[in-house]
């Protein structure tokens, strides 16, 4: 396309200047002989008055002619032509005839009519001379079109090179590969499509790890509740002769409790969780509820203060998970009195869950799971929920180990 394209445009180009350049040529050819003839005639005018016999032309092409027509001197016609009979009429004359080009011109003594000085050159001359200038003119298209060709062949290469890297990019992310990243082709608009495959590739990756990360955590968020069920008709068993009722009673509250951490699991792992905490009271002594009775079993205490903490600009789901995952933290590795305080701290709620464990060491990251064991993951659960709802969720003091949950208020 861009070759053709400079086809045309030296065309477009060529063309008119070929036919400019040509009548060039043949306008100069006429104003040499224009001028040869002239000086010609001055020269010999005083000898066809006094002696025709001695007249002499100073170059090839030049003839003189007397009034009556006969050749003098010089090469032409050995009788007028047409241009010569012209001429003697009084007037310049010019001719393209026969394969040359001529003109004419009266010789005048005194006023007095004494010949006719006729001068010639071949068309080929003129034809020669712009032939010449046209196979220069040729050839410079030539090296043009040559040019554009290897420019182009440069700029293809330049551009499909990043658009084939750019589709294998495409077909590695179709593939499953969303670490695919896309090259820089340094072209603005190659480049910004392979920003939007990067993108899309990020993306995806983002959704990928989200879902594996709530199998993991959905999973040990609920390995806690089953745990208790389990504990609690066990120990009903354990017991013969004792009222079942109550057991039965408590294991379908646990059942009931589980079932709300399945539906908040599922709801925020479709992200339909966009209303705001319902009463924060209520919240808080639904989560106490649920936990006190599995601290009791260790022999421990759950002590819950909200006094006049505002309501959380976040879904309800979300924080009681949260709350969750910190109470199953201190029940499984901390100690004693496990507290959770709601307050005021400005323009945000902070929700403190800590207990009387012996800390945790300044070089342990709580927040990423390690190997050999469940810690780490409901607390990274935490995290990105907190951070989901637009809030912040740290430990901010190691020992005894407290937990901090930010919350917008508005």
């Amino acid at each position: 396309m861009t070759v053709a394209a400079a086809m045309l445009a030296i065309s477009l180009f060529g063309l008119p200047l070929a036919a400019g350049v040509a009548k060039y040529y043949l306008d100069d050819e006429r104003g040499e002989l224009e001028r040869a003839a002239d000086a010609t005639a001055l020269a010999v005018a005083d000898p066809l008055a006094d002696d025709p016999a001695s007249v002499r032309v100073p170059s090839a092409g030049l003839a003189v002619y007397a009034p009556d027509g006969r050749l003098l001197a010089g090469d032409g016609p050995s009788t007028a032509d047409t241009v010569v009979r012209r001429a003697a009429g009084g007037s310049p004359a010019r001719g393209d005839g026969g394969g040359e080009l001529t003109f004419a011109v009266p010789v005048t003594d005194n006023h007095v009519f004494v010949g006719v000085v006729r001068a010639a050159t071949p068309r080929t001359e003129v034809y020669l001379r712009t032939g010449a200038t046209w196979l220069v003119m040729a050839g410079l298209a030539a090296a043009a079109l040559a040019l554009t060709w290897l420019v182009a062949r440069r700029m293809a290469a330049r551009l499909a090179r990043p658009l084939e890297q750019l589709a294998v990019a495409a077909r590695r992310l179709g593939e499953g590969d969303v670490t695919v990243r896309a090259p820089t082709a340094g072209v603005p608009e190659i480049d910004a499509v392979g920003s939007a495959l990067d993108t899309t590739a990020g993306r995806i990756g983002g959704m990928l790890e989200r879902e594996r990360a709530f199998s993991a955590h959905a999973s040990h968020q609920l390995r806690t509740p089953l745990a208790g069920l389990r504990l609690q008709l066990e120990a009903a068993l354990d017991s013969p002769g004792a009222d079942l009722s109550a057991a039965v009673a408590d294991g379908i509250a646990t059942a009931d409790r589980l079932e709300r951490t399945i539906d908040d699991l599922l709801t925020l792992a479709r992200g339909t969780s966009t209303a705001p905490a319902a009463d924060l009271d209520k919240l808080l002594t639904e989560v106490g509820d649920g936990w006190r009775g599995l601290l009791a079993a260790q022999d421990r205490e759950l002590r819950v203060t909200a006094d006049g903490a505002p309501a959380p600009r976040a879904a309800e789901a979300a924080v009681r998970q949260i709350l969750a995952v910190l109470l199953d933290n201190a029940l499984t590795h901390g100690r004693g009195t496990v507290t959770i305080t709601a307050r005021d701290a400005g323009e945000v709620l902070a929700v403190d869950v800590a207990d009387e464990g012996p800390g945790i060491p300044d070089d342990v990251d709580v927040f990423r799971r390690r190997a050999g064991s469940g810690s780490g993951i409901g607390l990274g659960l935490a995290r990105s929920l907190a951070e989901a709802e637009g809030g912040r969720l740290w430990l901010s003091r190691p020992a005894p180990p407290t937990f901090t949950l930010l919350l917008p208020t508005r």
